[in-house]
C-alpha cells in the first residue's frame, strides 16, 4: 500500500477534532500549537476557554487515528510516523 503523507495542518485538525470530544467543545473553540524538541519529541499545547494542556506524541497519534478513521476512511491502525520535514514542518507519515 502507498504511503499517505498528512500535512501539518490536517494534524493540527485532527487535534481540535480530538480534543473537542474530550473536553465537549467546537472543535474551532480549540487552538493548536505543534511543537518538536530534540529532548522530548513531538508534543502539542492545546487552549480551551484559556486553559492549556499538553499533549504528548501518543496523544498526538490518538488523534490521528480518530482522522483516519472518522475523516480519511482508512485504517486507523496503520503505522504512523510523525516526521519533522525542514520545508512542511511536523507532518505525519502513514504507512
Amino acid at each position: 500500500m502507498e504511503k499517505l503523507i498528512i500535512s501539518e495542518q490536517d494534524i493540527i485538525n485532527a487535534v481540535c477534532v480530538y480534543i473537542s470530544r474530550k473536553k465537549q467543545v467546537k472543535p474551532e473553540d480549540v487552538e493548536v500549537e505543534l511543537m518538536y524538541d530534540d529532548d522530548y519529541g513531538f508534543s502539542a499545547e492545546t487552549y480551551v476557554d484559556g486553559r492549556k494542556q499538553i499533549l504528548i506524541a501518543a496523544n498526538l497519534i490518538e488523534a490521528l487515528r480518530l482522522w483516519l478513521d472518522e475523516f480519511l476512511n482508512r485504517d486507523p491502525f496503520s503505522g504512523i510516523k510523525l516526521v519533522l520535514d525542514d520545508e512542511e514542518g511536523i507532518i505525519a507519515i502513514i504507512s
